[in-house]
Protein backbone atom coordinates (compact mmCIF):
# COMPACT_ATOMS: atom_id res chain seq x y z
CA UNK A 1 0.00 0.00 0.00
CA UNK A 2 1.27 3.25 -0.76
CA UNK A 3 1.74 5.72 2.10
CA UNK A 4 -0.03 8.76 1.60
CA UNK A 5 1.86 12.24 1.76
CA UNK A 6 4.64 14.29 -0.30
CA UNK A 7 7.46 12.49 -1.98
CA UNK A 8 10.70 14.17 -3.37
CA UNK A 9 12.83 11.59 -5.71
CA UNK A 10 14.81 11.72 -8.58
CA UNK A 11 13.54 9.10 -11.69
CA UNK A 12 15.70 6.10 -11.75
CA UNK A 13 17.66 5.03 -14.86
CA UNK A 14 15.64 2.06 -15.66
CA UNK A 15 12.90 4.79 -16.41
CA UNK A 16 14.81 7.52 -19.02
CA UNK A 17 12.29 8.15 -21.79
CA UNK A 18 9.30 7.07 -20.36
CA UNK A 19 5.80 8.82 -20.80
CA UNK A 20 5.71 10.38 -17.06
CA UNK A 21 2.42 8.76 -16.50
CA UNK A 22 3.82 5.32 -17.26
CA UNK A 23 6.96 6.03 -14.80
CA UNK A 24 4.71 7.29 -12.45
CA UNK A 25 2.84 4.29 -12.23
CA UNK A 26 5.52 1.93 -11.84
CA UNK A 27 7.45 3.89 -9.59
CA UNK A 28 4.44 4.22 -6.99
CA UNK A 29 2.65 0.69 -8.12
CA UNK A 30 -0.56 2.91 -9.40
CA UNK A 31 -2.50 2.34 -12.17
CA UNK A 32 -1.84 4.00 -14.99
CA UNK A 33 -5.45 6.39 -15.21
CA UNK A 34 -4.35 6.73 -11.07
CA UNK A 35 -1.42 8.32 -12.23
CA UNK A 36 -2.60 9.93 -14.83
CA UNK A 37 -5.38 11.81 -12.68
CA UNK A 38 -2.35 13.26 -9.76
CA UNK A 39 -0.94 14.44 -13.28
CA UNK A 40 -3.96 16.33 -14.48
CA UNK A 41 -4.67 17.72 -10.71
CA UNK A 42 -1.24 19.37 -10.39
CA UNK A 43 -0.11 17.08 -7.82
CA UNK A 44 3.23 15.76 -9.28
CA UNK A 45 6.17 18.18 -9.90
CA UNK A 46 8.84 17.73 -12.36
CA UNK A 47 12.12 19.65 -12.41
CA UNK A 48 10.12 21.80 -10.37
CA UNK A 49 7.02 22.63 -12.58
CA UNK A 50 3.85 21.02 -13.43
CA UNK A 51 4.00 18.79 -16.39
CA UNK A 52 1.58 16.83 -18.61
CA UNK A 53 1.26 13.16 -18.54
CA UNK A 54 2.51 13.01 -21.74
CA UNK A 55 5.94 14.49 -21.11
CA UNK A 56 8.75 12.25 -21.20
CA UNK A 57 11.20 11.88 -18.24
CA UNK A 58 15.01 11.80 -18.02
CA UNK A 59 17.04 9.96 -15.81
CA UNK A 60 17.35 11.77 -12.80
CA UNK A 61 15.49 14.85 -12.97
CA UNK A 62 13.86 15.58 -9.91
CA UNK A 63 10.33 14.37 -9.51
CA UNK A 64 7.64 15.87 -6.39
CA UNK A 65 4.89 14.06 -5.82
CA UNK A 66 2.06 14.53 -3.38
CA UNK A 67 -0.06 11.28 -2.73
CA UNK A 68 -3.69 12.19 -1.13
CA UNK A 69 -5.07 9.66 1.27
CA UNK A 70 -6.83 6.58 -0.21
CA UNK A 71 -10.48 7.23 -1.02
CA UNK A 72 -12.67 5.31 1.21
CA UNK A 73 -14.11 2.03 -0.06
CA UNK A 74 -17.28 1.72 -1.28
CA UNK A 75 -19.17 -1.44 1.07
CA UNK A 76 -19.59 -4.45 -1.10
CA UNK A 77 -23.23 -4.54 -2.60
CA UNK A 78 -24.91 -7.42 -4.41
CA UNK A 79 -25.26 -7.16 -8.14
CA UNK A 80 -28.57 -7.92 -10.21
CA UNK A 81 -27.94 -10.05 -13.27
CA UNK A 82 -24.28 -11.21 -12.28
CA UNK A 83 -24.21 -14.64 -13.23
CA UNK A 84 -21.33 -16.60 -12.53
CA UNK A 85 -20.14 -18.98 -15.60
CA UNK A 86 -17.23 -20.97 -13.88
CA UNK A 87 -15.37 -21.14 -10.65
CA UNK A 88 -12.55 -23.13 -8.87
CA UNK A 89 -9.83 -22.03 -6.42
CA UNK A 90 -8.03 -20.21 -8.48
CA UNK A 91 -10.08 -18.10 -10.92
CA UNK A 92 -14.07 -16.98 -11.01
CA UNK A 93 -15.60 -16.57 -14.86
CA UNK A 94 -18.76 -14.06 -14.71
CA UNK A 95 -21.18 -13.45 -17.18
CA UNK A 96 -21.39 -9.06 -16.82
CA UNK A 97 -24.54 -7.66 -17.04
CA UNK A 98 -24.65 -3.83 -18.50
CA UNK A 99 -24.19 -0.98 -16.27
CA UNK A 100 -21.86 -2.64 -13.97
CA UNK A 101 -17.99 -1.50 -13.90
CA UNK A 102 -15.63 -3.81 -13.59
CA UNK A 103 -14.06 -2.12 -10.00
CA UNK A 104 -14.70 1.17 -8.56
CA UNK A 105 -13.08 4.05 -10.05
CA UNK A 106 -13.48 8.08 -9.82
CA UNK A 107 -16.97 9.20 -10.65
CA UNK A 108 -18.27 5.51 -10.72
CA UNK A 109 -21.39 5.04 -8.09
CA UNK A 110 -22.43 2.28 -9.89
CA UNK A 111 -22.20 -1.66 -9.12
CA UNK A 112 -19.14 -3.26 -9.90
CA UNK A 113 -17.97 -6.48 -10.66
CA UNK A 114 -15.37 -6.91 -7.26
CA UNK A 115 -18.30 -5.22 -5.24
CA UNK A 116 -20.72 -8.16 -6.57
CA UNK A 117 -18.62 -10.64 -5.93
CA UNK A 118 -17.59 -10.01 -2.44
CA UNK A 119 -21.31 -9.42 -1.63
CA UNK A 120 -22.24 -12.90 -2.84
CA UNK A 121 -19.17 -14.28 -0.63
CA UNK A 122 -16.45 -15.54 -3.21
CA UNK A 123 -13.47 -14.40 -2.26
CA UNK A 124 -10.76 -12.55 -4.69
CA UNK A 125 -7.16 -12.31 -4.62
CA UNK A 126 -5.92 -9.43 -2.89
CA UNK A 127 -2.86 -8.27 -5.42
CA UNK A 128 -3.78 -5.38 -7.06
CA UNK A 129 -4.18 -1.78 -6.25
CA UNK A 130 -6.73 -2.04 -3.24
CA UNK A 131 -9.64 -1.04 -5.30
CA UNK A 132 -9.15 -3.43 -8.19
CA UNK A 133 -8.01 -6.60 -6.34
CA UNK A 134 -8.27 -9.48 -8.33
CA UNK A 135 -8.85 -7.43 -11.65
CA UNK A 136 -6.86 -8.85 -14.58
CA UNK A 137 -8.66 -7.01 -17.66
CA UNK A 138 -11.84 -5.00 -17.82
CA UNK A 139 -14.83 -4.70 -19.63
CA UNK A 140 -16.93 -1.12 -20.27
CA UNK A 141 -19.89 -0.60 -17.81
CA UNK A 142 -22.04 -0.75 -20.80
CA UNK A 143 -20.25 -3.59 -22.37
CA UNK A 144 -21.81 -7.06 -21.77
CA UNK A 145 -20.05 -10.36 -21.33
CA UNK A 146 -17.56 -12.72 -20.58
CA UNK A 147 -14.78 -11.77 -17.65
CA UNK A 148 -12.45 -13.71 -15.46
CA UNK A 149 -11.25 -12.79 -11.81
CA UNK A 150 -8.43 -14.60 -10.03
CA UNK A 151 -9.40 -15.78 -6.73
CA UNK A 152 -5.38 -16.92 -5.60
CA UNK A 153 -2.10 -14.83 -6.05
CA UNK A 154 -0.27 -17.53 -8.30
CA UNK A 155 -3.53 -16.70 -10.73
CA UNK A 156 -3.43 -13.21 -10.62
CA UNK A 157 0.11 -13.50 -11.71
CA UNK A 158 -0.32 -16.09 -14.41
CA UNK A 159 -3.43 -14.43 -16.02
CA UNK A 160 -1.60 -10.71 -15.86
CA UNK A 161 1.13 -12.18 -17.73
CA UNK A 162 -1.00 -14.23 -19.96
CA UNK A 163 -2.90 -10.39 -20.97
CA UNK A 164 0.49 -8.63 -21.06
CA UNK A 165 1.45 -11.40 -23.38
CA UNK A 166 -1.55 -11.46 -25.60
CA UNK A 167 -1.75 -14.94 -25.42
CA UNK A 168 -5.68 -14.85 -23.97
CA UNK A 169 -8.28 -15.31 -26.77
CA UNK A 170 -10.86 -12.68 -26.49
CA UNK A 171 -13.82 -12.72 -28.83
CA UNK A 172 -16.13 -9.62 -28.70
CA UNK A 173 -19.30 -9.27 -30.96
CA UNK A 174 -20.01 -6.28 -32.45
CA UNK A 175 -23.14 -4.58 -34.53
CA UNK A 176 -21.66 -1.63 -36.28
CA UNK A 177 -23.54 1.10 -38.36
CA UNK A 178 -22.64 0.26 -42.42
CA UNK A 179 -21.07 -2.19 -44.01
CA UNK A 180 -17.00 -1.84 -43.77
CA UNK A 181 -15.23 -2.82 -46.74
CA UNK A 182 -12.86 -4.85 -46.42
CA UNK A 183 -15.67 -7.13 -44.81
CA UNK A 184 -12.96 -8.52 -43.11
CA UNK A 185 -9.89 -6.20 -41.62
CA UNK A 186 -7.73 -4.81 -39.17
CA UNK A 187 -7.20 -1.08 -37.55
CA UNK A 188 -3.83 -0.56 -36.54
CA UNK A 189 -4.19 2.89 -34.76
CA UNK A 190 -2.99 4.21 -31.35
CA UNK A 191 -5.19 5.10 -28.61
CA UNK A 192 -5.14 8.06 -26.48
CA UNK A 193 -7.43 10.10 -24.29
CA UNK A 194 -9.16 12.94 -26.73
CA UNK A 195 -7.39 15.83 -26.30
CA UNK A 196 -11.01 17.75 -24.95
CA UNK A 197 -10.61 15.87 -21.99
CA UNK A 198 -14.30 14.95 -22.14
CA UNK A 199 -13.73 11.46 -21.04
CA UNK A 200 -13.61 10.13 -24.36
CA UNK A 201 -10.65 7.94 -26.15
CA UNK A 202 -9.78 8.47 -30.01
CA UNK A 203 -6.94 7.62 -32.38
CA UNK A 204 -4.31 10.11 -31.24
CA UNK A 205 -0.70 10.26 -32.33
CA UNK A 206 1.08 9.30 -29.16
CA UNK A 207 -1.48 7.06 -27.95
CA UNK A 208 -0.46 3.47 -26.92
CA UNK A 209 -0.53 1.12 -29.59
CA UNK A 210 -3.67 -0.32 -30.15
CA UNK A 211 -4.54 -3.79 -33.06
CA UNK A 212 -8.06 -4.43 -33.63
CA UNK A 213 -9.22 -7.80 -35.76
CA UNK A 214 -12.94 -7.88 -37.44
CA UNK A 215 -14.67 -9.73 -40.03
CA UNK A 216 -18.35 -9.44 -40.93
CA UNK A 217 -20.77 -12.47 -39.49
CA UNK A 218 -23.85 -10.87 -41.02
CA UNK A 219 -24.90 -7.63 -42.80
CA UNK A 220 -27.92 -5.70 -42.60
CA UNK A 221 -29.49 -2.92 -44.45
CA UNK A 222 -28.34 -0.55 -41.84
CA UNK A 223 -25.56 -2.30 -40.18
CA UNK A 224 -23.18 -4.87 -39.73
CA UNK A 225 -22.67 -8.06 -36.87
CA UNK A 226 -19.33 -8.44 -36.91
CA UNK A 227 -16.77 -10.47 -34.97
CA UNK A 228 -13.75 -8.30 -33.33
CA UNK A 229 -10.49 -10.14 -31.95
CA UNK A 230 -8.20 -7.67 -29.88
CA UNK A 231 -4.52 -7.90 -29.84
CA UNK A 232 -4.17 -4.64 -27.23
CA UNK A 233 -7.02 -4.13 -24.71
CA UNK A 234 -7.51 -0.54 -24.82
CA UNK A 235 -9.91 1.48 -22.85
CA UNK A 236 -13.02 2.27 -25.71
CA UNK A 237 -10.53 0.39 -28.14
CA UNK A 238 -13.29 -2.03 -30.11
CA UNK A 239 -15.64 1.84 -29.97
CA UNK A 240 -12.64 3.69 -30.40
CA UNK A 241 -11.54 2.30 -33.75
CA UNK A 242 -14.70 1.36 -35.22
CA UNK A 243 -15.46 4.84 -34.85
CA UNK A 244 -13.06 6.01 -36.64
CA UNK A 245 -13.07 3.92 -39.87
CA UNK A 246 -16.64 5.34 -40.17
CA UNK A 247 -18.77 2.05 -38.63
CA UNK A 248 -19.62 3.19 -34.96
CA UNK A 249 -20.61 0.41 -33.19
CA UNK A 250 -24.54 1.26 -32.81
CA UNK A 251 -26.32 2.60 -29.89
CA UNK A 252 -22.74 4.32 -29.20
CA UNK A 253 -23.71 7.96 -28.82
CA UNK A 254 -20.36 9.04 -27.08
CA UNK A 255 -18.99 7.82 -30.40
CA UNK A 256 -20.88 9.24 -33.12
CA UNK A 257 -23.46 6.85 -33.56
CA UNK A 258 -26.64 7.60 -35.10
CA UNK A 259 -29.43 8.33 -32.48
CA UNK A 260 -32.29 7.54 -34.79
CA UNK A 261 -30.82 3.93 -35.32
CA UNK A 262 -30.07 3.26 -31.70
CA UNK A 263 -33.87 4.37 -31.47
CA UNK A 264 -35.25 1.69 -33.93
CA UNK A 265 -33.35 -0.88 -32.16
CA UNK A 266 -34.20 -0.19 -28.96
CA UNK A 267 -30.95 0.78 -27.84
CA UNK A 268 -29.85 2.65 -24.94
CA UNK A 269 -26.18 1.22 -24.83
CA UNK A 270 -23.57 0.12 -27.20
CA UNK A 271 -23.94 -2.86 -28.70
CA UNK A 272 -20.64 -4.46 -27.81
CA UNK A 273 -20.80 -8.06 -26.19
CA UNK A 274 -17.30 -10.11 -25.11
CA UNK A 275 -18.80 -13.42 -26.28
CA UNK A 276 -16.12 -15.98 -25.23
CA UNK A 277 -12.98 -15.89 -23.69
CA UNK A 278 -10.21 -18.60 -23.58
CA UNK A 279 -6.88 -18.99 -22.01
CA UNK A 280 -4.73 -21.69 -20.15
CA UNK A 281 -6.12 -22.39 -16.85
CA UNK A 282 -3.42 -20.50 -14.51
CA UNK A 283 -3.02 -23.72 -11.95
CA UNK A 284 -2.52 -26.12 -14.90
CA UNK A 285 -2.28 -24.63 -18.16
CA UNK A 286 -5.07 -26.80 -19.32
CA UNK A 287 -6.90 -24.75 -22.26
CA UNK A 288 -10.35 -23.15 -20.85
CA UNK A 289 -13.24 -21.45 -22.42
CA UNK A 290 -16.29 -19.99 -21.69
CA UNK A 291 -18.70 -18.03 -23.66
CA UNK A 292 -22.20 -15.75 -22.94
CA UNK A 293 -25.11 -15.48 -24.83
CA UNK A 294 -26.46 -12.14 -26.25
CA UNK A 295 -28.28 -10.56 -23.32
CA UNK A 296 -31.82 -9.39 -24.21
CA UNK A 297 -31.64 -5.92 -25.61
CA UNK A 298 -29.13 -6.80 -28.21
CA UNK A 299 -30.77 -9.73 -29.65
CA UNK A 300 -33.90 -8.05 -29.88
CA UNK A 301 -31.72 -5.09 -31.77
CA UNK A 302 -30.63 -8.32 -34.21
CA UNK A 303 -34.41 -9.53 -34.27
CA UNK A 304 -35.57 -5.98 -35.70
CA UNK A 305 -32.57 -6.01 -38.55
CA UNK A 306 -33.53 -9.69 -40.00
CA UNK A 307 -36.91 -8.64 -39.72
CA UNK A 308 -36.54 -5.36 -42.03
CA UNK A 309 -34.46 -7.18 -44.52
Amino acid sequence: MTVPGERQLAVPEGLDGERLDAALARMFGLSRSRAAELIGNGLVLLDGRPAAKSDRVLAGAPLQVTLPPPRPVEPPRLVEGLAVLYEDDDIIVVDKPRGVAAHPTPGWTGPTVIGGLLAAGHTVATSGAAERQGIVHRLDANTTGTMVVAKSEPAYSALKRAFRERTVDKRYHALVQGHPDPLRGTVDAPTGRHPSGDGRFAVVSDGRPSVTHYDTIEAFRAASLVGVDLETGRTHQIRVHMAAIRHPVAGDLLYGADPVLAARLGLTRQWLHAVSLAFAHPADGRPVSFTSPYPPDLAHALDVLRAES
